[in-house]
């Protein structure tokens, strides 16, 4: 298994020039992906030890003794009371960042523990496997995690609701490897992740933003629809998506199972569309896609104004940024505009232009419907075929809609100067003619 030559050359002078008998193992995601041929920029190094802040300073102290320059480096504090029991530093060499933590024990009173002990200690068993760097061996002290790795099997390596509460984030972390990886997750797993006493702790142990980390890592991989199937299956929506108190009406257990089948829909419609959208689009529509269902419920906030339940999730446990969130409720209301305007476009019937609150020049009828989609494109800007597909999953008609999607999403230029004339029937251009192209700019 290959390591980086120079972070490798660079570790053992360290430990050489100040004769330490510390072990460094590299231990977790990149052994597991190395091992799966996948390629990994997750670099975790376990020391026995000492701390990790006490290994960086002694490979600063070596960089002072060549003359080189000091590298900085981050401690993240452990939290015990929110389950995390690892102080870890962050330090970059040659440009890749390393994270070192200590060896954990089976017995919390003690500062190190052996490397099997701390394997014991781990979320899942294909995350156990160390790679030491003296003997260049890869070392699997659970007896298992090479196995559970090469027959595709999430497994914990002590009984799961003993793992899961040692760290109740580590229900997400199962359901993500197993959907990233389509490994099968075992049935006592699942048993242990619907215990009540693990959902309580998820709850009340974990932060928020380690939750919203977790969820925003599936919506971003590669199957995130199972992700949040098993997220309702294992009844953790309410948990993960918690709602604020006063919301109406409420949301049912049959409002989460709406979500998730929405998301289904437009994951499947995404592929079969063939979309190109960007990243960022694709996980807007996504997180969009989602919440539709729920896209009318609100709550009333505390300067008593009605407030969208959505836009609360986004941003409270999901911890999203304002603009992300924001684009969200965007895409709504995006979604809202298209689903009154598309059934007009495909009979080309007459429509009350007051129904979109959109001032509109006097134009022939027939052209009404079809300019005002124009405007609606205008508005969304960057977003408009993201609201538009999201528009043609919501309600009947799917395939009608879904033809609708497909001739305007080739669109790039809406219309030019020449159109403008000739779909208003004017003989020479002028004000009215420059005031649209500046509406469809």
């Amino acid at each position: 298994m290959y390591f980086c030559s120079h972070i490798l050359d660079r570790l053992h002078k360290v430990i050489a020039h100040f004769n330490l008998e510390t072990k460094l193992r590299v231990v977790g995601g990149w052994v597991r992906d190395k091992l799966l041929g996948k390629e990994c920029y997750d670099i975790d190094i376990a020391l026995d030890n000492m701390l990790g802040r006490e290994f960086c300073e002694k490979i600063n102290e070596y960089l002072v003794s060549t003359g080189e320059e000091t590298q900085g480096f981050d401690v993240i504090q452990s939290s015990p009371d929110k389950s995390k029991h690892l102080e870890t530093t962050r330090m970059s060499l040659f440009h890749v960042w390393i994270d070192f933590v200590h060896l954990r024990s089976e017995d919390c009173n003690l500062q190190f523990g052996s490397p099997e002990e701390d394997a014991y200690r781990r979320d899942l068993t294909i995350n156990t496997l160390f790679y030491n760097i003296h003997t260049c061996l890869v070392e699997d002290f659970t007896k298992r995690g090479l196995d559970d790795l090469k027959f595709g099997k999430i497994v914990t390596p002590l009984p799961p609701k003993v793992t899961f509460l040692d760290d109740p984030l580590r229900v997400l972390r199962a359901i993500r490897f197993s959907t990233r990886f389509g490994f099968e997750m075992l049935e006592e797993l699942k048993v242990a992740a619907l215990d009540n006493d693990v959902k309580s702790a998820i709850l009340g142990k974990v932060s928020r933003e380690r939750i919203a980390f977790e969820i925003d890592l599936m919506v971003n991989g590669n199957q995130p629809t199972k992700a949040l199937t098993y997220i309702y299956d294992l009844g953790l929506f309410s948990i993960v998506f918690t709602p604020p108190t006063n919301h109406k009406p409420l949301i049912l257990e049959e409002h989460e199972k709406s979500c998730v089948e929405n998301m289904d829909l437009a994951w499947r419609q995404f592929h079969e569309v063939g979309c190109s959208f960007t990243y960022k689009q694709r996980r807007l529509y996504l997180y969009a896609s989602l919440f539709l269902p729920i896209r009318n419920i609100v709550y009333i906030d505390n300067k008593d104004k009605k407030v969208s339940v959505v836009n609360y999730i986004l941003k409270n446990p999901l911890k999203l940024k304002a603009s992300d969130a924001n684009d969200v409720m965007r895409l709504d209301d995006g979604v809202e505009k298209f689903l009154c305007l598309i059934p007009f476009v495909l009979s080309n019937e007459d429509m009350n232009k007051n129904d979109l609150k959109i001032d509109l020049i006097e134009v022939p009828v027939k052209l009404k419907s079809r300019i005002l989609l124009g405007l609606v494109l205008r508005e969304m800007k960057d977003l408009w075929r993201v609201a538009l597909m999201l528009s043609s999953i919501v309600g009947g008609e799917v395939e009608k809609r879904k033809e609708v999607f497909m001739e305007y999403r080739k669109s790039n230029r809406l219309v030019d100067g020449n159109d403008i004339m000739r779909h208003l029937e004017l003989e020479k251009g002028g004000p009215v003619v420059k005031k649209w192209l500046r509406n469809l700019r």
